[in-house]
């Protein structure tokens, strides 16, 4: 039987190969996303999805994006909420209120703003799937990006308490801890590591596998395996879990 499903930040990257890998096996997806020109050229590209421009940290612009995906396909039965901004680097005193702010609004409140369209009609229908994106940095730490994983750890109490408020209504609830993902940006941040300390590529990649034990980054299309998974009947019991897609990150810096 197909789905509704809704994924925020799906015009490129993780979000986008998402989307897809839902639309394959036959789903109704509808995507948003901050980026106007990535969402008008992933729509283009693949004029099965639908979608909205949204910046998930406004309210008002979730409620738009809810009322333009339920106008196509109706109540959504898996959200996916991917979206997340990278936040300040700094030390913990140097860190700027705004930075700060918008760190956990995007990152917490944009979640938080899109559950609260999504679950009323979830809980009155007795069924759905939340999937929240958390990170392995939680697991790990990270120096200098404290606005991040602070958000990040905010992700998984939301994620773990919705979990327990909604499992009598057969409302499921996880979240996805990332690890080194194979994409734009975790390339961009190899590169430029690799230009502030003066080595290859190559060598500043092999150096951030020695602290993964499976000695590897992880593929887009992996992170939407398990999503697929926690969004389908296999995981019909599997709720208020903090589940890691990282090949094991051991320690980052």
């Amino acid at each position: 039987m197909s789905a509704n499903v809704l994924i925020t930040g799906g015009a490129d990257s993780v979000g986008k190969v998402m989307a897809l890998a839902f639309a394959a096996r036959g789903d109704r997806v509808h995507i948003c996303d901050a980026n106007a020109d990535a969402l008008a050229a992933t729509l283009a590209d693949y004029p099965g999805l639908h979608g909205t421009v949204c910046d998930v940290g406004s309210p008002d612009d979730v409620a738009r994006l809810f009322l333009e995906a339920r106008a196509w396909m109706g109540d959504i039965d898996v959200l996916v909420n991917n979206v997340g901004i990278a936040g300040p680097r700094a030390l913990i005193e140097d860190i700027a209120v705004a930075d700060w702010q918008q760190s956990m609004n995007v990152n917490v409140g944009g979640m938080l703003y899109c559950m609260q369209q999504a679950i009323p009609s979830m809980k009155a229908r007795q069924h759905g799937a939340i999937i929240n994106f958390s990170t392995g940095s939680t697991r790990t730490r990270l120096p200098r990006r404290t606005a991040y994983v602070a958000s990040k750890f905010a992700v998984e109490g939301l994620t773990l308490n919705a979990a327990r408020e909604l499992g009598p209504f057969n409302v499921r609830c996880n979240a996805i801890l990332p690890g080194a993902i194979n994409n734009a940006r975790m390339r961009k941040i190899i590169g430029d590591r690799a230009e502030e300390v003066g080595q290859p590529v190559e060598a500043v990649t092999r150096d951030m596998l020695r602290f993964i034990s499976m000695r590897t980054t992880v593929e887009p299309e992996e992170i939407a395996d398990m999503v697929l998974f926690l969004a389908s009947d296999g995981a019909q019991k599997v709720t208020g879990e903090l589940i890691s897609v990282s090949g094991n990150v051991e320690w980052e810096d």
